[in-house]
């Protein structure tokens, strides 16, 4: 496991550990082909869980489930991609185990909602601003945007109430603007003119009931954001890269290395 461990955890390409220990190239690959990575359990109990999906090409990601007072990540799966289906599988594993969900953290995938409906769920603050800018720019011109925008920045520096009302107050003033429509000449049919911004505040005023859970619930500590869990994707890719162009059943085992610890 000494060589397994300097590969993975001290970053040895295939080439350097060669060289460390006066072996061919190849044989460090059987070497490294033959390990069998196995993992600490961990007893089960309630928990507060993070849960998404990290991705290192369009069909080949991992969902993971990771205790936020644990700072384990309790479950994850290979997966083509991304849906209700992956999470709800993820929560039935888990609790298969005996781990009770006592809250989530998730980033407002369509549909995942629903697979956690019995629990309080905490919409991510970070994935949620993402959302927003993604619809509307950094810099948008249109000034209902730039309002909102504003708004959206300070989702962590606020409460429920005072967003709430600033929300409803956003939607007061611009309203009409949302409503402005143009009509095809040739087809006869209208469409939105602001239809982006339409969506970014289609896309708070949805997850509006997930944005506070964690100041609703204060006895569970939830968190409001799944930077744990981006802050473990961003380490995890940052090791795959080094060992790029490792065949898959390798790459696939040095994911769950890291992902298990």
């Amino acid at each position: 496991m000494i060589i397994w461990r300097k590969y993975i955890w001290e970053r040895r390409t295939i080439n350097q550990l060669a060289n460390d220990y006066n072996k061919s190239e190849r044989w460090i690959r059987n070497q490294l082909d033959e390990i069998r990575v196995r993992h600490k359990l961990i007893n089960p109990q309630p928990i507060v869980a993070n849960a998404d999906c990290v991705f290192f090409g369009r069909t080949n990601g991992y969902v993971v489930f990771r205790s936020f007072h644990l700072k384990k990540n309790l479950y994850w799966k290979k997966i083509a991609n991304e849906s209700a289906r992956v999470y709800r599988l993820g929560r039935m594993k888990l609790e298969a185990q005996g781990f009770l969900l006592k809250a989530v953290v998730i980033d407002g995938k369509h549909g995942t909602k629903r697979v956690f409906s019995d629990i309080p769920i905490q919409m991510c603050h970070f994935h949620q601003v993402q959302i927003v800018l993604r619809y509307l720019t950094k810099r948008p011109k249109l000034l209902a945007a730039q309002e909102l925008n504003k708004l959206v920045l300070l989702l962590s520096e606020t409460d429920k109430t005072s967003f709430t009302f600033w929300l409803t107050e956003w939607h007061k003033k611009w309203n009409h603007v949302l409503k402005e429509k143009v009509t095809n000449s040739k087809t006869d049919k209208y469409y939105f003119i602001h239809r982006k911004l339409r969506s970014a505040y289609r896309s708070l005023k949805t997850n509006l009931p997930y944005l506070f859970s964690h100041q609703d619930y204060p006895e569970l500590n939830i968190p409001n954001t799944n930077n744990s869990l981006e802050g473990s994707f961003t380490n995890l890719k940052e090791l795959v890269r080094i060992h790029r162009g490792s065949r898959r059943a390798r790459k696939d085992k040095i994911i769950d290395e890291i992902l298990g610890k």
